[in-house]
This record gives structure tokens, sequence and C-alpha cells, in this order.
């Protein structure tokens, strides 16, 4: 049975940074700098059940109790968009593995065509976090989660967006995955190029240009 769960992440900062990143206008890199301060905000949502356990740690003047995590996640950008939030997610898991997945659209079809796979060998017992700013279609996403489930990833897997439209959503239950997922903003609808509607265009193009 499927459990997808959706958490818009309600923020004055979140919600600040989705208006420049909606804008045509924005520049490239203000863009970029606009999506990894979404990313941050979003990914400290997503992250903040991560399961942990205690430790003993020595002050400067005595000794006391803190916690680390369990079990350092595996963070899976979705080339190439995906890697607007590399960095945030660096940052605030600066022991995690990465790993890459590569799955272009083809435009006719709007179905994934998977052209990168770097995963660690096993994904047992590890939380893994997919970050990719947009869920359209999600066909990508959907390709994405099943080979993270072949490589033993624990379920629900947490996802990590700046934009989701309710066909994603939808696509999501309708294949029987668990996910949690955490976005910035729920979209309208897709139009008829499954281009999101607000949106805020290709999201790769926009950080690195239409020629890359």
């Amino acid at each position: 049975m499927s459990t997808v769960q959706v958490t818009v992440v309600d923020h004055p900062l979140v919600a600040e940074a989705v208006g420049k990143i909606r804008d045509k206008t924005t520049p490239n890199a203000l863009f970029r700098q606009n999506l990894e301060r979404i990313g941050t905000l979003v990914l400290a949502a997503a992250t903040a059940h991560l399961p942990t356990v205690g430790v003993t740690v020595e002050t400067p003047l005595t000794t006391t109790t803190a916690r680390r995590l369990a079990a350092q996640p595996v963070v899976v950008p979705v080339l190439r968009a995906g890697l607007g939030f590399l960095r945030p997610a660096q940052e605030l898991l600066p022991d995690a593995d990465i790993g890459f997945i590569g799955i272009s659209r083809n435009e006719e079809t709007f179905e994934p065509q998977p052209y990168v796979n770097r995963l660690p060998e096993s994904l047992v017992g590890r939380p893994v976090i997919v970050i990719d700013p947009m869920l359209a279609t999600g066909g990508s996403l959907v390709e994405t989660l099943r080979l993270l489930i072949e490589r033993g990833a624990p379920t629900p897997i947490t996802v990590v967006c700046a934009v989701a439209a309710p066909e994603g959503v939808a696509r999501l239950r309708a294949e029987g995955l668990e996910v949690n997922l955490f976005t910035a903003a729920m979209d309208q609808r897709l139009n008829e190029k499954a281009y999101i509607i607000p949106g805020l265009g290709d999201a790769g193009d926009r950080q690195f240009g239409s020629g890359t």
C-alpha cells in the first residue's frame, strides 16, 4: 500500500526565495543562491526526525551527554537540477555519502531515460534523501526510487523538492511507493508539455544555462 506524506514547508524565508526563483528575470547566479536557501531550509525540515543515539563528550569544564545521528544518510541528487541542493545538503550533513542518479526526460513521451547510476552497493539501514528541485510528472522520481529500493534503501524514502505538481504526487501514490515528500510549494498543475504551472521554468537551465 502506498504511503506518500507531503509536507509543504511554510516559512517566510522559503516563501521569499520561491518568489525569486519563479521570477523569469532572476539571473542564473541569483537563482542558484535562492535555490540553495530553499534547499537548506527544506532539508532542515526533512531531516528533523532522523534517528539519533546518545554519546558522551568532554566540554572544557565537564562531561556531558550529546546526540549524534544513528546512521549517516545517503544523499542522492537527481542530475542535473538536483545539484542545486547538493551544497546545502553537504553543509547540513557533512559526513553523508553522496550518490548520483542521472535521468533525462524524453520530450515526446515524457518518460524517464536513465543515463547515470552511481550509488553505494548497499543502502540497507541507511536513511536515503533524494534531492530534486522539481517534481513534475513523477516519472524520473519513480525510476530513481526503484533504483534505490533495488539497493535495499529503507522506506519511506525522503524526497526534497522546491516545487511539486499534484500529478507527480498522484503518480507516486499510483506506483505504490512509500515516500516522505518535503517541498517549498505545491503548484497548480502540469501544462500540455508536462511543465509545472506556475513553476519556475527548467531548473537545470536556470542554474547552469541552456547550452550545457
